[in-house]
């Protein structure tokens, strides 16, 4: 299989803005090219490519995401420059052009790997499948990632919003529900942090895969976690396999339209007192966000925020 790579040219400003409305379409992986100097922390990251040379920031930034040839390409471009243009009217987002090119299936799947390094979120070092482990000397636990084809590594600041609140509310014995799963780092977070029972869901048929690689890699593959592959928001049968009523803790990283949604759902499925951790959310979309769980009678437990992101931790009472 052939992908398409598409290039937006912006503004270093506007470089979040771009990718979370990318991110808001559905569009996972965004890589940034620029030449903002780069800490330690985001040359260890993943999607950044780091030049040779350190350029002078002349304040343009290059954003790219891949589709598949069999994906409705033109469909989904339009919506892009739908949102692109509605970005531009209200601030210098710079021409907001896009680039296409051809990408064989091989560099799509396995370039990547060179920007993704082991890092730690406060003591947890995550490290990639084929990285050896160095400098684990201040690390409470070593966790094993490799996200193949699925989204989710841990670096990001959503994925560390979630991490942090499992840490907090997980508690030993907790059964815990991932919506959203991916590589399936938070259903792993939640077992080292205590959970006996974990269920996941998504939409992608890939996570399959990289969740049961990933549970097995961090010693986790005889907990009988089960992955659902469908839409708990609109699909009886999913709704029906994940249960009523049976979970301690949901975590939900995903979209903000997309929680939204999700809110009049999801306490079908939490038991009372459950906890709500979530995150994906642009800081300006936090308030639709928080009034999409009071709505549905969920209590706001703490807000928490991470560069342009914002996570979101609520308790079912009902």
């Amino acid at each position: 299989m052939r992908y398409y790579k598409y290039t937006v040219q912006t503004r270093t400003e506007a470089e979040d803005i771009v990718t979370g409305t990318l991110y808001d379409l559905g569009i996972e992986g965004v890589l940034v090219e620029d030449n903002v100097p780069l800490t330690e922390e985001e040359k260890a990251g993943m999607f950044v490519d780091i030049l040779p040379d350190e350029k002078e920031d002349d304040g343009r930034a290059f954003l790219s995401f891949f589709l598949e040839e069999d994906a409705d390409r033109e469909e989904i471009l339009a919506r892009v420059k739908e949102e692109l243009a509605k970005i531009g009217t209200r601030m210098d987002a710079g021409p907001l052009t896009i680039t296409v090119s051809e990408t064989k299936d091989e560099d799509y799947l396995n370039n990547w790997k060179q920007y993704f390094h082991q890092f730690y979120v406060d003591d947890i070092l995550i490290t990639p499948s084929w990285e050896e482990v160095k400098d684990a000397a201040k690390a409470s636990m070593i966790i094993h990632i490799d996200p193949g084809t699925a989204f989710g590594t841990g670096m990001h600041e959503t994925t560390q919003l979630c991490i942090r609140g499992l840490r907090k509310y997980i508690r030993e014995g907790d059964s815990f529900l991932d919506v959203g799963s991916g590589s399936g780092i938070l259903a792993i977070m939640a077992y080292k942090f205590g959970a006996h029972f974990s269920m996941g869901t998504d939409l992608d048929i890939c996570a399959v895969d990289a969740v049961a690689e990933n549970m097995e890699a961090n010693g986790l593959a005889d907990r009988g976690y089960r992955l659902l592959i469908g839409n708990i928001i609109d699909d009886p049968a999913v709704q029906d396999a994940v249960g009523y009523g049976k979970y301690d803790v949901v975590a939900a990283n995903i979209l903000a339209e997309v929680l939204i949604d999700l809110a009049p759902e999801i306490g079908a499925h939490i038991k009372s007192g459950g906890v709500l951790i979530t995150s994906g959310i642009l800081t300006e979309k936090e308030e639709i966000v928080k009034k999409a769980f009071t709505d549905a009678g969920f209590t706001i437990l703490e807000v928490n925020e991470q560069g342009e992101w914002a996570g979101i931790i609520a308790r079912w009472e009902r």
